[in-house]
């Protein structure tokens, strides 16, 4: 079912922006990101409306004052909770379900890329049960050109200086930059930057970034650049949205917060 619904459709989609734009697996991996951005962009604006509001729900006065009568019964408040998303029309689920989406993603993706680059006989009758026949000649792709700039797409990718013993995980490196930028300028701003909605946001600024780099380190190249170009395109969308917190990266600076002053 994963791989009918999911790997073959993702395998030949691949292979054909490969197939008649250069075959360059580099660059059609580029251009897969561009169309996963493209097609879930509609999902990113839901999840945009949802944090914001989450975010208008902490400044509203009559959630404030439902927090404050039901603040001893926690089954009490829950429902209220509820009644108040329904009316308000807020879904709570809505900023976390593009991050949802991107795993299953992320490992079709990786499964497509292994399988599209196939080396071994094993490989290359594995590679042909997912092309469909009418769509794709198997035997005009085969083999496959991997190398993009100075990486094996189908590797771990590293930089090998002649001066250096040892090679540099470029990609990884670049990934990880990108996943924090791009977390921080996306981070919404904060009523009390203390409470335990932003602490978990800036351990996750912090935690995700390292987990996204280990998985560039590790795996193959050909997904760390989908990492690096996937996030480079979510901060340009999120600008053009003008949903970006540029003051959030300057140094020294404290995160965005939420006035609570009332204009007179």
């Amino acid at each position: 079912m994963w791989d009918a619904i999911v790997i073959t459709p993702f395998i030949n989609v691949i292979l054909f922006i490969y197939t008649y734009l250069g075959k360059n697996f580099g660059v059609a991996i580029i251009l897969f990101t561009i169309l996963i951005r493209l097609i879930t962009h509609p999902l990113m604006v839901k999840q945009i409306k949802g944090a914001q509001g989450m975010q208008n729900m902490q400044q509203d006065e009559e959630w404030k004052k439902i927090q404050e009568k039901y603040k001893g019964d926690k089954e009490k408040l829950a429902q209220e909770q509820m009644r108040y998303y329904k009316e308000k029309g807020i879904n709570p689920f809505a900023s976390c379900l593009p991050t949802l989406i991107q795993f299953p993603i992320i490992i079709a993706l990786y499964q497509s890329i292994i399988a599209a680059l196939a080396a071994t006989p094993v490989e290359v009758l594995n590679l042909v049960r997912h092309v469909y026949s009418n769509f794709l000649d198997v035997s005009s792709l085969i083999p496959l050109n991997s190398h993009f700039l100075w990486m094996d797409l189908g590797q771990p990718e590293r930089l090998n200086l002649p001066f250096l013993p040892f090679g540099i995980p470029v990609l990884a490196i670049l990934v990880v930059i990108s996943t924090y930028v791009q977390s921080k300028l996306i981070q919404p701003p904060s009523q009390n930057p203390k409470d335990q909605t932003a602490m978990m946001g800036n351990m996750m600024n912090i935690y995700m970034p390292f987990f996204m780099g280990y998985l560039a380190l590790t795996l193959a190249s050909g997904l760390s650049l989908y990492f690096l170009v996937s996030n480079l395109l979510g901060i340009l969308q999120y600008a053009m949205l003008g949903k970006v917190n540029w003051r959030n990266l300057l140094p020294m600076s404290k995160p965005a917060t939420v006035s609570t002053k009332k204009k007179k």
